[in-house]
């Protein structure tokens, strides 16, 4: 519109001015080499104009008549290099497609015309890459370091080669070479810390991932889960070499994800050591609101030394108050009061769990309950048969493997922070065959003890630290054997005096081997063999992992507790 308008105006002027000269013609007389020219004003500027355009019209001809072969050699360039573009738009195209064969068709005419075109570079080793050429690929990124436009395409060229062929070492040192030129690079940044972190570098991981947070490569909250998985890996690490350093980096995780299980069971156990009960109980009293599991429990249980079991059942029932439905909580009790004695409350904590079917650490619990309260054999073995079918208990999941300790990386991926706390989804063959086999053995020897005589079953003696009673336990005769000599015994009995029965009694407890401390058994009214009835084998470690306390064992689970020493 202000075109027109400035348009409208130039010719309003013209045409104003040229009616003027028309109105006003006046004059003009021009005398030149003995020639006299009279004319008007408005013919002779009429005449100039005319020639000027004359002028302009002979220029522009004779500009054309010699410019015309470089006209025509760019335009001939012109539509080489758009024959060029175009062939890279059609071979982008074909590697997006997966045609390698059209993809190096294109990539060779691309080639041919643009050359020293960075794209052609990268569409000539997408198109080594997807035919199978991995050394010419390899050769064309190699030439991309050259040029400061392509080193970086280079270099993640090089580093999609590098993971291909699995060589980490090569793939690291790429990954890092572009961090170095952009650290914001989000391929890069990730990849150096994923594999920093497979190869256990926790350091490197931490400044590569302070790296990330710093350029906004990853959230805040990511970054601080992220930061507290490595913590407490390192933590884990160190825990039995430099106790003090590993509690600072639990505390330190557990103040980034409080509901990290492995990092306040460490921080945990670390700081009861250290004498800082009220502070431990605190941090684990934190994490198993957020997230109970049994490992929590475990070490609260025994966050200060000494206590007897009905101190260890008051400090699990204080743990317990604020989520006291929850299936660790109920498990929790029942083992504490167990190991207690209380075999009522330990009867009421899983009572709500037997609705269904209750898992194996539930049935498990109930088969020592009736050991220790009842001392019902066949109750025993009932639960116990129950166990070898009941649902399986949660376990650390991650890919599909399933571990009885938490680790910081998936054993399939590498992934970080990879491990769930749930029930398996899928059965493992030697996890089933290997689930309950002291239980197993225990039933079959019950049963043949009930076929030789009756049997006594009686519960340990709370004085006896549980790794002497399994010992005991695994030391023990055959059934066979035992059979064997009851049945002697009774034809013995039968035939000598009642003083001789007494002497042959004290001859049998004179030279039995020195084990009383080990085994606190009593003769069966029978004069049978005394059963103990066993919670884990002592080579076992049980669903948590970890080394055993010989000098120091835990009720719950039927699991000797960690050695934090």
């Amino acid at each position: 519109m202000l075109r027109l308008l400035l348009y409208l105006i130039v010719v309003g002027v013209i045409g104003a001015g040229a009616a003027w000269l028309a109105g006003n013609p006046g004059e003009l007389a021009i005398t030149w080499l003995g020639y006299r020219i009279e004319t008007s004003v408005f013919i002779a500027i009429a005449v100039v104009l005319l020639g000027f355009a004359v002028a302009l019209l002979l220029w522009s001809a004779l500009r054309g008549i010699f410019g015309a072969p470089a006209r025509l050699l760019a335009r001939m360039r012109e539509r080489r290099e758009e024959r060029g573009r175009d062939a890279l738009r059609q071979g982008i195209f074909a590697v997006g497609a997966g045609d390698a064969q059209l993809a190096a068709r294109y990539a060779s005419e691309a080639r041919q015309v643009l050359d020293n075109e960075p794209l052609t570079k990268l569409l000539r080793a997408q198109a080594a890459q997807i035919s199978g050429d991995h050394a010419t690929a390899k050769r064309i990124f190699e030439t991309m370091l050259d040029d400061d436009e392509t080193r970086l395409m280079g270099l993640h060229g090089l580093f999609l080669e590098a993971r291909r062929e699995n060589r980490i070492e090569a793939a690291e040192q790429l990954a890092a070479g572009a961090v170095e030129i952009k650290p914001a690079l989000p391929w890069a940044a990730e990849a150096l810390f994923e594999l920093q972190c497979r190869k256990g570098d926790w350091a490197g991981a931490l400044k590569t991932l302070g790296s990330m947070r710093q350029n906004k490569l990853v959230d805040r909250q990511t970054a601080d889960r992220r930061r507290a998985v490595l913590l407490t890996a390192q933590a884990q690490a160190i825990e039995l070499t430099d106790q003090e350093q590993a509690g600072k980096l639990a505390q330190e995780a557990h103040s980034l994800a409080p509901d990290l299980v492995p990092a306040a069971e460490i921080a945990g156990r670390v700081l009861a050591a250290q004498g800082y009960v009220s502070r431990a109980a605190r941090l684990l009293a934190k994490t198993w609101e957020l997230s109970p599991h049994p490992d929590i429990a475990l070490t609260y249980a025994y966050v200060r030394p000494g206590d007897s079991p009905r101190d260890r059942l008051n400090r699990v029932r204080a743990l317990t108050r604020n989520n006291p439905d929850h299936v660790e909580s109920r498990v929790a009790v029942a083992a504490a009061a167990v190991d207690a004695h209380e075999w009522d409350e330990a009867r009421k904590a899983l009572e709500p769990l037997l609705a269904e079917r209750p898992s194996r650490r539930v049935c498990t619990l109930m088969a020592r309950i009736e050991a220790g309260d009842t001392r019902n054999a066949g109750r025993v073995r009932e639960w116990l048969a129950r166990a070898l079918r009941a649902p399986r208990d949660p376990a650390w999941v991650a890919d599909g493997v399933v571990s009885d300790r938490w680790a910081p990386l998936s054993p399939v991926t590498g992934q970080l922070d990879a491990f769930e706390w749930r029930i398996p989804m899928e059965r493992i063959a030697p996890a089933d065959q290997d689930a309950l086999p002291l239980e197993i053995a225990e039933l079959d020897r019950l049963e043949r003890l009930e076929q030789a005589e009756d049997v006594h079953v009686e519960q340990p003696d709370e004085s006896v630290s549980q790794p002497a009673r399994l010992a005991a336990v695994d030391s023990s005769e055959p059934a066979s054997e035992t059979a064997e000599k009851s049945s002697h015994a009774e034809t013995d009995e039968q035939t000598a005096p009642d003083n001789g029965k007494a002497t042959g009694k004290a001859t049998a407890a004179a030279t039995q081997p020195d084990a009383s401390p080990q085994r606190a058994e009593k003769p069966s009214a029978s004069g049978g063999e005394t059963v103990v009835f066993p919670l884990r084998a002592p080579d076992d470690p049980g669903p948590h992992g970890g080394e055993i306390d010989e000098d120091r064992t835990s009720p719950l689970y039927g699991v000797p507790a960690k050695n934090t020493r």
